[in-house]
Parts: structure tokens; sequence; C-alpha cells
């Protein structure tokens, strides 16, 4: 008698849950790392990388399923295959009538490309990813020049460690009280434009020296993070129509919850805080927006605001009511929610931060860098030594606002170096 294959399921994190009720052609919720090595890809040793890098992230290997009342993540058998670079910039990866894998590797001359669907992952779990698949790929491909000894890697975390859902370990498990405080329905400046054909996003990136962008921080008594988003900002505000000044500019930051809270888990642990200026005068200064974004940082990005949020985001999905609720209800309902919070958000901005990989590599990794779908102009930033990668994603044709941002750097000193793909 044949005994049939036992089949193992996942349940998806809380912040995973929403991304399959919302992807769709304009917002494919799908993100890309990216890492440029100083030798064209030799894609037979990229294939064989890979087939080691997915043992260790065995969540890759899952399909995305609809349930009765949740989605949920499905083990397969589907194996990852390595594929040149064919597909506009973050294209769909899920596809609700499809069983495939939520994620792609593809290369491109010098490049490596991980594109991510955000259910899977966020976007520090899919770097792990990709230092483990470059670290693979360089070991294998220059093995005389690491006979000897093999580069220590960072990111060691096991299997189970990895597939941790760091959301139901760290909340959703306190019964005290909490004054839930009414936030206010603010509409923020919405960005309008010309989209561009087939829903394609525009990506203009800029590669800066990033010491000098840190002594323009240092300018302004502030840190690199909030120095960019200050001046995202504040290029807005420069194309912003006068009578539009009434509204605030709002940006949505992604918050990583692993350097409050303890995780190594390669799956989704972020939040959201949202970051505005108002104004209505015709003069504003960007130091004056500087001092604004430092104070909301300051007051947003502390231990015990970032508990009392996601502890009330647990709470709701773990209502006994709210998991009652269909599927296809609960789809309807977070489309709606989401399109209420969208009207109160301008634009976004995500910082991965520092990337490092071993000493040994230096000179075979040129840069990294980060970008994302947007259903409205978006900056995603990273750095790799003395390189800042800051790409802009927008839906729109139009160009003002990254043009008045690079230019402001560009007066300020720092050599840009300027990439697009359209």
């Amino acid at each position: 008698m044949k005994h049939r294959k036992r089949v193992e399921w996942t349940k998806l994190d809380n912040a995973s849950k929403i991304f399959p009720s919302l992807c769709n052609e304009k917002d494919t919720k799908v993100f890309r790392l990216a890492c440029e090595l100083t030798e064209e890809i030799d894609p037979v040793i990229l294939q064989e990388s890979l087939d080691i890098t997915i043992k260790s992230f065995p969540l890759y290997q899952s399909i995305l399923r609809r349930g009765v009342f949740w989605y949920y993540f499905e083990e397969s058998d589907i194996k990852p295959v390595v594929t040149i670079e064919a597909t506009p910039i973050c294209a769909p990866v899920y596809y609700s009538d499809k069983k495939n894998l939520l994620f792609r590797v593809s290369y491109y001359k010098h490049r490596i490309n991980l594109e991510i669907f955000h259910a899977l992952s966020d976007g520090t779990g899919a770097l792990w990813f990709l230092q483990t698949l470059v670290y693979h790929y360089l070991t294998n491909k220059y093995k005389e020049d690491f006979s000897e000894k093999k580069p220590d890697f960072n990111y060691i975390a096991s299997i189970s460690e990895k597939m941790d859902d760091s959301f139901g370990i760290h909340f959703g498990r306190k019964k005290k009280n909490r004054v839930r405080k009414k936030g206010k329905n603010i509409k923020a400046y919405s960005i309008r434009g010309i989209r561009n054909d087939e829903y394609r996003m525009k990506l203009i990136e800029g590669i800066l020296p990033v010491q000098e962008v840190l002594r323009q921080a240092h300018e302004y008594n502030t840190t690199l993070t909030i120095y960019i988003t200050s001046l995202f900002i504040y290029s807005i505000y420069k194309r912003m129509p006068f009578r539009n000044r009434r509204f605030p500019i709002i940006l949505s930051v992604p918050i990583n919850l692993r350097q409050y809270f303890e995780s190594v888990s390669a799956r989704n642990f972020f939040s959201t805080m949202n970051v505005g200026y108002l104004t209505s005068d015709d003069n504003v200064e960007f130091k004056d927006i500087v001092l604004r974004v430092t104070e909301l940082f300051q007051k947003e990005l502390t231990t015990a605001q970032l508990n009392d949020r996601l502890e009330q985001f647990m709470s709701l999905e773990k209502n006994f009511f709210t998991r009652l609720i269909p599927l296809p209800l609960k789809d309807y309902s977070l489309k709606f929610v989401n399109l209420l919070k969208d009207r109160g958000i301008s634009a976004a901005i995500s910082n991965l931060g520092r990337i490092t990989m071993p000493e040994e590599f230096e000179n075979y990794i040129q840069q990294f860098s980060f970008c994302t779908s947007a259903r409205r102009p978006q900056i995603c930033m990273c750095s790799y030594g003395d390189k800042l990668a800051i790409s802009f994603t927008s839906p729109f044709i139009e160009t003002d606002i990254q043009r008045i941002f690079f230019q402001f750097l560009s007066k300020k000193g720092s050599s840009v170096e300027i990439t697009s793909n359209l």
C-alpha cells in the first residue's frame, strides 16, 4: 500500500496576512534586493549556490494557499530555478491561480537579483537569504582563493529560528488593559502623475559615497536616515501646488523590530510609523523639516510605543469574531481599510541599513541595492562599504521630485552616479 506524503503547512505571521489581499497589477507587493559583483555571473554556479541556500531556508520552498479563514504556506517540492533577467522590475511573483514559489532569482551581467513577495519575508529576512546565496556563490566560484580557509559568515541561525513567527513569540499574550489612542483620520497630500505604460515601475537609482552624505547629515546634527527622510519631504514640498499645502506631507517608514526585540527570523518582523510635516508657508527651510522629523522619530521609536501598537494589532488578529470571518470577506475588509489608510500617506521610505559581508569578499563585490514596487513614489536605500544606494521607484512618468532630491545632495557636495531603467 502506497503511503501519501504528509504535507506541512505554516500560518502567515501578523504582518504577512495583508499582502495576499492587497497585491494587484498596480502594486505587486514585490521587492528586489540585488548584489553587483566585479565579474559577470556564472549561471551554473549561481544555480548550484541556490540549491545549497534553499536548504537553509525551507519556508522559501513554500507556496501560498487559500484556506476558509486565512491564507497559509504549504510545503512544496518545487525547485527554484535561476533565470536571466527578463521581466520588469518587481513584476508579480504571486498568482492566486498558480502553484509557484514566492520568490525568483535572476541575473544580468554582473548582478544577482532576488525578488520576493512580501508575504514571505521582509527586507532584513530577504537580505539574509541573498547574503547566504552570494556567500555560497563566491566561495564556489573562487574555490582556489579560499582553499585554505573559508570566510566566516555572520548570519548563523538554526532552521527553526529562521522559521520563527516573532510576532507570535513577542506579542499577543498580554491581558493588561490598555488605553487605546483614537487616531484622527488625517488626509495627507496625494502625489499625482501620469502612470507608466503597463503599470511598469520607473526606477531611478543614485549611488553616492556614504561618508559624504554622513557629513551632510552631521551638519544638521542628525542621522543619515532622518536626513534622507527630511530631504524626501522637502523635495515633495518643492513640487507641491500651493492650493494643496493645507494637507500634510506624510511618509510611511518601516521599522525593523529585530532592533528592539530579540529575533533572527527570516520571516516578516517589522512595523511602520508615519512621519509628517504640515505647512502653508511659502518659505519652508530644510532645517525646520529636519527638526520636526527628528522629534517624530524620537517619539515613535521607543520599545514601549512599538510594543503597545503591536499588541493592539495582535489582539485584533486573535479576536474570536475576526477569526470566524470567511477569507473572501477578510479580503474585502482589508482592501477597504487599506484604502482609508492610504489617504493618510503621501509616499514611503525604507532604509535597509549598512550591509556587511566577509572582508575577504571586498574585491569581488561592488555594491548592494534595494527597491520595491510602489503605487506612489518610494525611496529604498542601503549601503555597502562606502557606497550608498538610494533607489526611487514610482508608477509615474514625472521625475521632478527625484531631480530636486539628487540635485540637493549634489549641491551639498556629494558626487552622484544616476542610473534608470526607463
